[in-house]
């Protein structure tokens, strides 16, 4: 632990908010280093989440580990592309804003339920909402759609939340930082996505 402005802050939890730091930039940006650093900070976040009691996101933070492998192929044009070149930034088809909508909820009632049945997490509301709308952002984010910073959104203010009542002040800091970078990305993305069209 160390001790910024009278706050104890443990260093794992200031390192993968520095990482993330450099995550959100390079996710603004759809930088070629986003999903390493994404690969690097799932791996800090499973750490901090398991000890800090936040499960669900937790499991998540795996998730995202093994979406990230998904997200460069895809991305790079591995996968899901015939000519086989990079993704071009999309848009979400209006087919699958229902199921969107309904895995959101399901999924997040789910999360919460499994959560207040099991009695480890300190949150289980904000852990399982935040968790379930996840899922959802990292599918969205690997199909470079530019809706994704939507999720992000609503999931930001969760994980203030969530972080600062678990005394993870740093990450808590840096979730304020992501919402502000949740309106850069959205208008960023949707230009160049119009640019693309």
């Amino acid at each position: 632990m160390i001790s910024l402005f009278g706050i104890q802050i443990s260093v794992v939890d200031l390192i993968g908010a520095v990482i993330g730091l450099f995550y959100i930039i390079s996710e603004y940006r759809a930088g070629r280093w986003f999903w390493p650093l994404c690969l690097l900070m799932s791996a800090f976040y499973i750490v901090i989440d398991f000890s800090s009691g936040y499960y669900a996101n937790g499991a998540i933070c795996v998730y995202n580990f093994l979406m990230s492998f998904y997200g460069i192929l895809v991305w790079r044009g591995i996968v899901q592309s015939r000519e086989k070149k990079e993704r071009p930034f999309g848009s979400c088809p209006p087919r699958y804003w229902l199921w969107i909508a309904v895995a959101a909820v399901l999924l997040s009632a789910l999360f919460w339920w499994l959560l207040g049945l099991l009695g480890e997490s300190q949150y289980p509301a904000l852990d399982g909402i935040s968790s379930a709308l996840t899922i959802i952002g990292m599918w969205m984010l690997a199909q470079k759609w530019w809706q994704q910073w939507f999720c992000w959104m609503v999931i930001e203010p969760l994980m203030v939340a969530l972080f600062w009542m678990g005394g993870n002040y740093a990450s808590a800091l840096l979730y304020v930082v992501y919402e502000v970078f949740c309106v850069l990305g959205i208008v960023s993305w949707y230009k160049k996505y119009k640019a693309n069209e």
